[in-house]
């Protein structure tokens, strides 16, 4: 009978490793990362870090939930306890303690969770079409002569934009295609009105709007829904004239305001963008201009001067003077760099000659008589050996300070 190991060799984990496998098996998981949760807000807390703590439960389960400063300074409504909401993000484990949380990234009231993950559907659908391609976007004319409005005929966006168009530009004829902007009607009407006014040249019969403005005022995600209309945002792309969308509030986005060649966050703010250029702004072009061309005569005065004076230079250069004295100059120079050779030349010369002293002095034998050494000679011949004298020789010395005889007694 086969005995049980005294020891599991199965490795036990730490907690710090279970939790990580548990956070790994969890994240890795795309059906989690991107996940639209529905239910009740409850434990809502907002601390001083600017983040957002909640609890989503329902009847048979509770998430814990959290929403990142940045995200939720995005917020387009004060979520509260006891309401109901969907909420979209990525699952994710808090390891120290243990507990898998949703971090969420949008927070939508119940409801319009459907419609944003349809508007996301025909944003990414479109976008592939390049219908919002930042290359087909069309430039807003400076000074528009026709302007072209897409509105509701009794809104408030309408009065507003007449008026601010009315003070900044009362040159441009305003043409007024009006159309329902919410419910569903609205979309083909909306359509309607902007082929009707690329077709219709206003009251001059001059041609199309300059520049088109589609506008309505704020509202809900429902309200602005038909500006996220596929037809509206083929009607919109394909327009001859360009056109601004001023569509809600400023943290509204529609689908119309990615395909438009240019956003406004309002409707008042899409007439000051079709207005780039006032009335004032012409009066004080004009003057402008005036003083530029002044400026630009005064400048033109002035560089030829500085170049008739640059002129002068160039001739005062090339006159034989100059020639003159440039070789004069390199003459100069020349004598002393030869002075110089020949004074280095000499220079050397001594040192060799020294040089040479020094060696000739080391090998002379009056060299060596200073250091106590004597020369014998007789008979007119050096004696270098005993047997070059006798006793009775008379023999002449040679020492370091002079010389004298003397005769050899014997030995």
């Amino acid at each position: 009978m086969e005995q049980p190991a005294l020891f599991d060799p199965t490795p036990h984990l730490t907690v710090t490793d279970l939790t990580r496998r548990v956070r790994q098996l969890l994240e890795s998981d795309p059906h989690l990362q991107a996940v639209w949760v529905q239910g009740e807000i409850s434990n809502l807390s907002r601390p001083s870090s600017g983040h957002v703590y909640f609890t989503l439960k329902d009847a048979g389960a509770a998430l814990k939930c959290v929403i990142w400063r940045t995200e939720a300074a995005r917020l387009k409504f004060a979520p509260a306890d006891g309401m109901s909401v969907e909420a979209h993000g990525s699952v994710r484990v808090y390891e120290p303690q243990g507990q898998y949380q949703l971090v969420a990234d949008s927070l939508l009231p119940l409801g319009e969770g459907a419609l944003y993950a349809e508007f996301l559907r025909l944003k990414a659908l479109l976008e592939a079409e390049g219908l919002f391609d930042a290359a087909r976007k069309r430039p807003i004319p400076e000074r528009p002569r026709r302007i072209g409005i897409v509105t509701s005929p009794t809104g408030a966006a309408l009065r507003d934009m007449l008026n601010t168009l009315r003070r900044r530009y009362p040159l441009a004829e305003v043409v007024l295609a009006p159309a329902p902007v919410q419910g569903d009607e609205a979309p083909p009407a909306l359509v309607a009105a902007l082929r009707t006014l690329n077709l219709v040249a206003g009251t001059t019969n001059a041609g199309p709007p300059d520049v088109i403005l589609l506008a309505r005022g704020g509202g809900s995600i429902e309200d602005l829904w038909a500006f996220n209309d596929e037809r509206v945002v083929r009607a919109v792309t394909a327009s001859a004239a360009p056109v601004i969308t001023g569509v809600g509030h400023e943290t509204d986005f529609t689908l119309a305001d990615f395909a438009a060649d240019l956003r406004a966050p309002t409707p008042t703010a899409a007439a000051e963008l079709a207005t780039p250029v006032t009335v004032q702004d012409l009066r004080a072009g004009l003057a402008e201009s005036a003083r530029t061309l002044a400026n630009a005569l005064t400048g033109i005065c002035d560089r030829r001067r500085v170049d008739l004076e640059g002129f002068r230079s160039a001739l005062q250069f090339y006159t034989p003077l100059r020639r003159v004295q440039t070789e004069r100059q390199r003459v100069d120079e020349l004598a002393r760099r030869a002075l110089s050779a020949q004074a280095h030349r000499l220079e050397l010369a001594a040192a060799r000659l020294a040089g040479a002293r020094s060696r000739l002095l080391a090998l002379s034998p009056l060299a060596v008589l200073g250091r106590g050494y004597a020369v014998v000679t007789h008979a007119e011949r050096v004696v270098v050996s005993r047997s070059q004298v006798r006793a009775g020789d008379d023999v002449h010395i040679r020492v370091k300070d002079g010389e004298f005889d003397a005769r050899v007694s014997g030995g």
